[in-house]
């Protein structure tokens, strides 16, 4: 399962548009990478984003989980690239500063943030949470001056 998450930027507030998760289903691992593609290509045909942002890989305690996170990155990345997106990268650190404010929240702590920010009546699914998540923190990024991913550093545990 793969989340995604859509806000548009309207002057200094960010209004959410959609979210929820793409399902890869069972089969084999191309068949599953094949179904994350077409459900996020669909994404994109219905909703017309004009920037993608994602999450880098984190080296996970369990290389089968960092693989599969991994694999379905990349078809991500392909179907931005295929629909001439651009497409930008960040760190879960980054996301979780510039959302709660803290690099190491919890999971919940996103959820709840991304509720309040958004404005939305209920905390949405964790997939679908982080992906709004990576969203405002690109969000933010462009209309403080239209940083590129390049810009952001971590210092002392801030972004800077």
């Amino acid at each position: 399962m793969t989340g995604f998450g859509i806000v548009d930027i309207e002057g200094k507030r960010l209004v959410y548009v959609a979210s929820g998760c793409v399902k890869s289903g069972a089969g084999d691992l191309a068949k599953r990478l094949k179904a994350i593609l077409e459900g996020l290509n669909e994404v994109i045909a219905e909703h017309g984003p004009v920037e993608v942002a994602v999450e880098k890989v984190f080296v996970n305690a369990n290389p089968q989980s960092t693989l599969a996170l991994g694999q379905a990155r990349g078809t991500a990345i392909c179907a931005a690239v295929l629909a001439n997106l651009p497409v930008a990268e960040y760190t879960a650190l980054q996301v979780k500063q510039s959302v709660v404010g803290n690099g190491h929240a919890a999971k919940e702590q996103v959820q709840h943030m991304v509720k309040r920010l958004l404005a939305l009546p209920a905390d949405p699914a964790p997939d679908a949470a982080d992906a709004l998540a990576c969203a405002i923190c690109h969000a933010h990024g462009r209309s403080f001056g239209g940083l590129e991913t390049k810009s952001f550093r971590m210092k002392r545990g801030r972004l800077v």
